[in-house]
């Protein structure tokens, strides 16, 4: 029987760490061109950082804004207080790519860590590491513990971009041991190292009526941007307050960045496929010119139909039902008679690869419907801006369901839109999952608190068959690897007590 459950509160140690493959060497020469700050040296990471604590503590999760107006008043960039040359311009002349440019240059600013990389990998993996993941990767990700056997997928937890901006934030707290330190957003969507953060008392930075509160940092306090980016509004603002930021900002997302940008050089619109809201979507959009965000292959249809009048599908109706539609998820001013002519695709990173591809067909079939074969490159840009790691696990995924399995574990952050795409694959295979954030989720005793794919939160009684089962299991980008270990254990523990009662 499955009900309708609240969100319990989560408190929980930190768990694995785990070097993978890094992303292509283009990107790493793109991004990693920043000065190298020489900053003041700290004290030994561990005097610094609280330990973990058990579950039961509470738990917070951080709103995202979207902002679309952008500044109406002549503005002032400038990156530190001792700087001598400030840029005013315009707000219709502002470049944020220029902005980013600078601020990535300047004095303090950083984006590569402090040199402290040993000692906050040593702290990390007596953290993070997991006996159970190490036994599986050992045997083909394959191994059985008493009646049950698991199988894990080929590509799963954290990925490179993942680890970089933990290890970094790590770094910064090693770095500046008595200052100030916060954060615009959460770091990761995971919340075992979202509370180890807040351990390590680095604050998020508040949000009142939907506005973020960026009076309260202060002339020295240190700002970390997390992996998802920060809108460019957020670091116009910090760097206005002459903080020290520290961009943990994945790679990837910032090759989404330069995407958009390519396509406001060009006067197109960018039809981002992502989730209106989401911090990475937030970001991109904020470095777009015009733009559209399309959470699916039916809303982009929808926009391809009124595109062609009614002529696809007729999904589509008037201008006025368009913007209705898509207000809040629009550039300000968007107009759909005269800002489809020239659209170029862009992705929020963690999106389903098939369904992105899907959109691009869709649009460019448009296009050219519309404006004839010949022409669609004067019309359409398209360039692949999916992130290696989500589509390696997405990969995995679709590879895992092919295999016997009585259930399916996806483990990680309820708030993850990368493993809700996981956990979307096993349900449309019709195998029974379930999509936890941490062994929290599963008791008293054989009951089990999970997150459906659309995001409504139930419990289940008896959700372990009885007998011999084979379990798959996967996790999200911004899982460690500890946190499925402690699920395992709970399975584990169960099974291990109906041996009991038999014997």
């Amino acid at each position: 029987m499955e009900t309708i459950a609240k969100s319990a509160p989560l408190n929980r140690p930190a768990e694995l760490w785990r070097l993978k493959k890094r992303p292509p060497k283009m990107l790493l020469q793109e991004d990693e061109q920043v000065s190298n700050n020489t900053l003041h040296s700290a004290g030994e990471i561990g005097n610094t950082l609280p330990r973990p604590r058990p579950c039961g503590g509470p738990f917070r999760l951080q709103a995202s804004i979207l902002v679309q107006d952008r500044q109406e008043d002549p503005l002032v960039l400038r990156c530190d207080a001792s700087s001598s040359s400030s840029l005013a311009v315009e707000a219709a002349e502002f470049d944020a790519k220029a902005f980013r440019h600078n601020l990535t240059r300047s004095k303090n600013y950083n984006r590569k860590g402090f040199g402290h990389k040993v000692e906050t990998m040593e702290l990390m993996n007596r953290e993070y590491t997991s006996d159970i993941i190490k036994t599986l990767k050992e045997n083909g990700n394959e191994y059985t513990w008493g009646n049950v056997t698991v199988k894990l997928a080929e590509a799963f937890g954290f990925c490179w971009g993942v680890e970089r901006a933990v290890q970094i934030a790590y770094e910064a707290r090693k770095q500046f041991p008595t200052e100030k330190i916060w954060i615009t957003n959460e770091i990761i969507h995971n919340p075992t190292v979202n509370k180890r953060l807040e351990e390590m008392e680095v604050k998020t930075i508040p949000i009142e009526e939907g506005e973020k509160q960026f009076d309260i940092v202060d002339k020295g306090d240190v700002v970390m941007l997390p992996a998802f980016g920060a809108a460019v509004e957020e670091m116009l603002a910090l760097s206005e307050r002459s903080v020290q930021i520290v961009d943990t900002t994945c790679p990837w997302v910032s090759k989404v960045w330069n995407m958009v940008e390519k396509h406001k050089r060009g006067d197109y619109t960018s039809i981002i496929h992502g989730k209106y809201g989401h911090e990475e979507t937030t970001a991109t959009a904020s470095f777009a010119g015009k733009y559209l965000i399309v959470k699916n292959i039916k809303e982009a249809t929808y926009v391809c139909d009124y595109i062609l009048g009614g002529e696809l599908d007729g999904s589509s109706s008037t201008r006025e039902a368009f913007l209705e539609k898509f207000g809040h998820a629009a550039s300000k001013g968007f107009d759909p008679d005269t800002d489809l002519i020239k659209v170029g695709i862009a992705n929020q990173t963690t999106m389903l690869k098939g369904e992105t591809e899907e959109i691009g067909k869709v649009l460019e079939r448009t296009l050219m419907r519309k404006f004839g074969v010949e022409n669609v490159n004067k019309h359409f840009m398209a360039f692949n801006t999916i992130c290696d790691a989500f589509q390696e696990r997405q990969d995995a995924m679709y590879k895992l369901v092919d295999e016997k399995l009585d259930l399916m574990l996806v483990i990680g952050g309820w708030n993850s839109n990368n493993t809700s795409h996981l956990q979307k694959i096993a349900k449309d295979r019709g195998i029974p999952s379930y999509w936890i954030d941490s062994e929290c989720r599963i008791g008293p005793g054989d009951k089990i608190a999970y997150k459906l794919n659309h995001g409504e939160l139930v419990e289940k009684e008896n959700w372990l068959p009885k007998g011999p089962i084979t379990i798959g299991v996967t996790s999200g980008a911004s899982t460690p690897d500890k946190v499925v270990e402690d699920v395992l254990v709970k399975v584990f523990d169960l099974k291990r007590e109906e041996l009991l009662q038999l014997a």
